[in-house]
């Protein structure tokens, strides 16, 4: 009787790392429903963050609500203008870039987890291994019902919003980078 050959254990990498970043106070200083390119700042320290998260072997990216669209203050390409001046600004090129233009909630505006859903299955990545950084308890919302870590940043909407139940607060995305880096 022949003895069947075994077979090597299946071999599938494991999925990507990644961190969900808000736009609006976290990369880039607020402005009630920024249309224009003009208006785009970046918060200090914001493109080292991502870069260094980036040189580690992370994704990046942007999960952003932008009910100004359905509300009619600008265009999806106002939008997409802004994003431009952003990453210029930032230097970097986003893994992906996922937005939201619903008023009301939907399975895609955050605190619901739709964007980030489709993130995953796009991108490869293994949310319990990555984490969710924003300025809202929408974000930190979130981040928690896909099983990310979460980080409130204090810059944008932050500060008022401490109570939140994030599992760390700091700073600001360069501050938020050092966190995630040192786990």
């Amino acid at each position: 009787m022949a003895v069947p050959k075994s077979q090597p254990p299946s071999e599938h990498p494991p999925l990507a790392r990644a961190v969900f970043w808000d736009r609006d106070g976290t990369l880039m200083e607020e402005v009630d429903y920024c249309g224009s390119p003009d208006l785009v700042q970046i918060i200090a320290g914001a493109g080292q963050a991502l870069a260094r998260i980036a040189k580690e072997g992370w994704k990046n990216v942007l999960i952003t609500n932008q009910s100004g669209i359905g509300r009619g203050y600008f265009s999806e390409q106002d939008y997409q203008a802004v994003n431009a001046r952003l990453f210029e600004l930032l230097g970097i090129t986003m893994d992906g870039v996922y937005f939201c233009p619903d008023v009301q909630p939907t399975p895609r505006r955050k605190p619901a987890p739709g964007m980030v859903h489709e993130a995953c299955r796009d991108l490869g990545i293994d949310p319990t291994r990555s984490w969710f950084v924003g300025d809202k308890p929408a974000d930190i919302h979130c981040g928690k019902t896909v099983g990310c870590r979460t980080i409130l940043v204090k810059t944008g909407y932050g500060s008022a919003h401490l109570d939140c139940g994030a599992d760390h607060i700091v700073e600001s995305a360069a501050t938020a980078a050092d966190l995630i880096l040192s786990f």
